[in-house]
């Protein structure tokens, strides 16, 4: 994707903007910051900007206002980053219009990908649909699986459980939310036990890349591309 995008990140935490800012100049973005909502509303004012990087815990002008004001005046993409993980403020968030919420602590390249994805949903780009990761090879659009170019025989559900933490890499997910996420609230279609069949099966079938599916003891599972 051409990126001459220019993005506000809005941050009163110095070492998380530096980090932000490293990752997105890296992608070749050009990359504006503010340390509050009322330093990011002044920036939207005079200068063009593509995306919003959003932090909800600042002082004077919590994110939330920030986006609420943002939004009254234009439909640029807001990607809201926070320390508060509770289910509520994800929901405020997306309906006072946030178009993605990522939590602290998040992988910075998960952050440029969901940038990405916000970018070109936001400017009509057909999206990407061969997802390539080291020997692992995943044919969005076909539904299909490769590992150093051989296929992979894959279900419906374990394509949809790898292709999920795939687009979710970095981010850990418990086994509950897994759960619901492929058999929603019919528990009759699947247990707990269930996800970690699926995921024991997948680490299988993917052989050398089955160890990008990583347990985080405790808590549920995640994929990560290094070994």
């Amino acid at each position: 994707m051409n990126k001459p995008f220019q993005i506000l990140v809005v941050d009163d935490e110095k070492e998380l903007l530096e980090l932000v800012v490293y990752y997105l100049e890296k992608e070749k973005y050009t990359v504006i910051t503010a340390k509050s909502g009322a330093e990011a509303l002044q920036l939207l004012a005079l200068q063009p900007i593509d995306l919003v990087v959003l932090d909800i815990m600042m002082p004077d002008m919590d994110g939330f206002t920030a986006c609420e004001k943002i939004r009254a005046f234009s439909s640029i993409p807001i990607l809201m980053l926070t320390a508060r993980s509770s289910e509520e403020d994800k929901i405020k968030g997306l309906r006072i219009g946030a178009d993605d919420y990522i939590i602290k602590p998040f992988s910075p390249k998960e952050l440029v990908a969901r940038i990405e994805a916000a970018l070109r949903r936001a400017n009509g780009l057909q999206p990407i649909h061969m997802i390539t990761i080291h020997e692992l090879k995943i044919d969005k659009s076909g539904r299909l699986v490769f590992v150093d170019e051989q296929p992979v025989n894959v279900t419906r559900k374990e394509f949809e459980l790898l292709l999920f933490l795939v687009e979710h890499r970095g981010q850990v997910f418990t086994r509950e939310h897994l759960h619901h996420r492929l058999w929603g609230m019919d528990t009759e279609k699947g247990t707990l036990r269930t996800v970690d069949t699926h995921i024991k099966t997948l680490r299988l079938k993917l052989k050398s890349a089955g160890q990008y599916i990583k347990t985080v003891w405790g808590i549920g599972y995640k994929f990560e591309e290094t070994a």
